[in-house]
């Protein structure tokens, strides 16, 4: 099926952007790199009058170390990300996730700012910006501001954006005691994960965990956060019993629906072996920078 007629739009910067969706309002879709709302366009569940592109915005694609963080532009592809040996030193857990991503043809088409602004409650990145405390650009005419991505996921296919803003750039934390990794559970390679756990942990030079960040994908409407499970990483030492006890908590806090993947029930005890699995992954792997 083809999608319905549609104006096309090729701004040159994000304030003509702006102030296109301002004009159009939810007749207006922008478009990444297309990999969600193209499809999505052919079936004709979405069928804006307007399709505004980013593609053309220069100085919007890059990869830079600002010294406690990573700064990733809106328009860096997620095949870029995935061979960048810069994330893969000081950020393998977003290296990682990358290589996971759907196929090569996605990835190579694919945005980061694409990406999280379709808030797929089964997709892999989110989850990982929740659990490594990124920060998400926003930007319009009027303005810019910073969404810590926790507060950006709103509910399915839903973020914090308004209308007129684009999203511009992504800020992930890096630093000596930070340790990483994201694991999910697929059918088959580049499949939708049945379960998908990102941990990041904050460790202390004597093996205690310091804090932890776990966050949890395919199981809510949004990204679930696993708050319990945090706390009881939290201070101590990762041995067994600890792992498991916040195992435990990470799959009593998920919110699972049955699909053709499987029962809520199968999903929850999925949840319980990945993040124990992604934990001492996690824990593992030497400091991320």
């Amino acid at each position: 099926m083809n999608p319905k007629s549609f104006e096309y739009h090729a701004p040159k910067s994000v304030a003509e952007a702006s102030s296109l969706a301002e004009e159009y309002g939810m007749d207006a879709k922008f478009l990444a790199g297309g990999q969600s709302l193209i499809p999505l366009m052919k079936l004709r569940l979405l069928s804006p009058s307007h399709l505004i592109d980013l593609g053309r915005i220069p100085g919007l694609s890059y990869i830079r170390d600002e010294g406690n963080h990573l700064a990733i532009g809106a328009m860096e592809r997620i095949a870029g990300i995935a061979r960048s040996d810069l994330v893969r030193r000081q950020c393998p857990i977003l290296s990682q996730c990358a290589h996971q991503i759907a196929d090569p043809l996605v990835r190579n088409m694919g945005t980061i700012g694409g990406n999280l602004s379709h808030a797929d409650p089964t997709n892999d990145m989110p989850a990982v910006m929740v659990a490594a405390g990124a920060s998400i650009v926003a930007a319009s005419g009027q303005g810019s501001r910073v969404i810590p991505a926790g507060d950006f996921f709103v509910d399915t296919f839903t973020t914090a954006l308004k209308g007129t803003e684009v999203l511009v750039e992504v800020k992930i934390p890096i630093g000596p005691t930070r340790r990483g990794a994201y694991l999910k559970l697929e059918r088959q390679a580049g499949d939708f994960g049945i379960v998908g756990v990102a941990a990041v942990l904050e460790m202390s030079s004597d093996g205690r965990c310091l804090a932890a960040r776990i966050a949890l994908t395919g199981v809510g409407p949004t990204v679930v956060k696993a708050t319990r499970a945090e706390e009881i990483l939290k201070g101590v030492e990762l041995d067994k019993n600890t792992i498991d006890r916040a195992s435990r908590a990470a799959a009593e806090e998920a919110q699972p629906s049955g699909d053709l993947r499987g029962s809520a029930e199968y999903k929850r005890a999925m949840v319980e072996v990945m993040t124990s699995r992604t934990i001492q992954a996690a824990a593992r792997r030497r400091a991320e920078r």
